[in-house]
């Protein structure tokens, strides 16, 4: 670890008390005071077993170089970084490995505005760290730590404000939330339920062994989730990830449809009403993103692949809602940052106005078929694989935003990326017809395999 990049596309993460040991986060959590320069920090965590360990040695490594810190406690990632703006906070650290297994855990570092620190200020951390270049505190200057626990009713209550209430109640709405035993169960479903839903729940005791299903909201972790929608008979189930940033969607019928078709979704309701606005994206969204942009008056900004290039580029650009292929609805007049908790917000909202099923609304989108593969690769080949894949790579256009995404005359694509949390790549395909998207994943899987060993 101490000879690569320390933070990867979401913070920094690894494997619990083997590569984020103790020693190693209070010596980070100094590191990253000092950058702050011993200022006001808000400290969050998710449910994993690990967390407190870890929260303890962060707020120690905090304290020590003479930050204060308030401890929200455990709590959605969304909600640690809503606070940490509206208390008007120096900074925050949120203890989260999102939807990684149970054993990862990781160090989230967030702005004064609650957004994940641009990339230049994570390049600032590191240095401090490796040149163990942090600050102590004299005695008498040692940091406190203060609790405030009661914050998520003030996220939850916020963000209620954006919608209409009376409107969600008069639909009689019903809705099953599944936090996959993720701290989405701290808030979602009162928020739901506040405006005015019925609210049933699945494995929504908090317990960061994830006993019931991986934390990733796949359709393929999901696929529990179809029969019982079913059989309950709601109007919509929303999956969220450990972290509840990220939400995934089944209609009424029980099928599971991708985030890039839900945003675009909410992209049509929310450029109905706001012409010639913005959007921002990353490369591996489907192309129903721009779609639904040309069709109602909107424009899409694409970026690298990562919740902070999203929120940092809306917050440059002046965007307003943002979105991704894994389910991340960002939407600045609330904090523009992803948020599992507000994107099932909007979905109720739609279909309260609509008083339309929600697989009607999304099967009227243009149509796509996209795949998902990962192949594993050692961290420190990455690089040089990644030179290989474009040197071979064949098609009407190539395009290295994030990765290399080629581009073929049908306008299918695959877009391949080094992951930045994990020694894998990640193939994202996407085409008109099923086996085409198959064949794309098929052969460039194939290739990957081939110059990672």
């Amino acid at each position: 670890m101490n000879t690569m990049r320390l933070f990867g596309t979401n913070g920094v993460r690894g494997v619990a008390n083997v590569d984020l040991t103790p020693s190693m986060v209070l010596k980070l959590c100094q590191s990253i005071g000092t950058f702050f320069r011993s200022g006001r920090i808000t400290v969050g965590r998710d449910g994993r077993l690990s967390g407190p360990m870890l929260s303890e040695a962060t707020m120690a490594g905090l304290t020590s170089v003479g930050c204060e810190v308030v401890d929200v406690g455990v709590a959605p990632t969304p909600c640690v970084q809503y606070l940490t703006q509206l208390w008007k906070m120096d900074g925050g650290v949120v203890i989260t490995a999102s939807h990684n297994p149970p054993e990862y855990n990781g160090v989230k570092v967030l702005a004064r505005d609650g957004v994940e620190i641009p990339r230049s200020d994570e390049l600032a951390i590191e240095e401090i760290y490796r040149r163990q270049g942090w600050s102590s505190a004299d005695w008498r200057h040692v940091g406190k730590i203060f609790s405030r626990r009661h914050g998520i009713d003030t996220y939850v209550h916020d963000i209620g404000r954006h919608f209409d209430r009376e409107t969600v109640r008069k639909a009689g709405l019903t809705a099953l939330v599944d936090p996959g035993n993720g701290v989405g169960a701290l808030a979602t479903p009162y928020v739901l339920r506040d405006l005015g839903c019925g609210v049933r729940t699945i494995n929504s005791n908090v317990d960061g062994s994830f006993p019931s299903r991986p934390s990733e909201p796949t359709p393929q972790n999901l696929k529990y989730l179809t029969e019982t929608v079913r059989a309950l008979g709601v109007d919509f189930a929303v999956a969220l990830d450990g972290d509840a940033d990220r939400a995934i969607f089944l209609d009424e019928k029980g099928h599971v449809h991708w985030g890039d078709r839900t945003f675009a979704l909410i992209e049509q309701f929310f450029l109905a009403d706001n012409k010639g606005e913005k959007l921002v994206t990353p490369v591996s969204s489907s192309q129903v993103v721009e779609d639904v942009a040309k069709a109602y008056g909107g424009s899409v900004i694409w970026t690298r692949v990562g919740s902070v290039d999203v929120s940092r580029k809306m917050l440059e650009t002046g965007a307003r809602l943002g979105g991704e292929e894994n389910g991340g609805i960002f939407y600045a007049p609330h904090i523009p940052v992803r948020d599992g908790t507000i994107a099932a917000a909007f979905i109720a909202s739609i279909l309260a106005k609509t008083q339309e099923k929600l697989s009607t609304l999304l099967g009227r989108l243009p149509s796509y078929y996209n795949a998902k593969e990962k192949v594993v690769c050692p961290n420190e080949k990455k690089e040089q694989v990644l030179r290989e894949i474009q040197g071979r790579a064949r098609g009407s256009r190539i395009e290295t935003i994030d990765g290399v995404k080629v581009w073929h005359k049908d306008n299918s694509w695959i877009l391949i990326r080094p992951s930045g949390t994990e020694p894998v790549f990640r193939l994202f395909a996407e085409a008109k017809t099923e086996d085409e998207t198959s064949r794309l994943i098929s052969t460039y899987k194939q290739i990957v395999e081939d110059l990672a060993k």
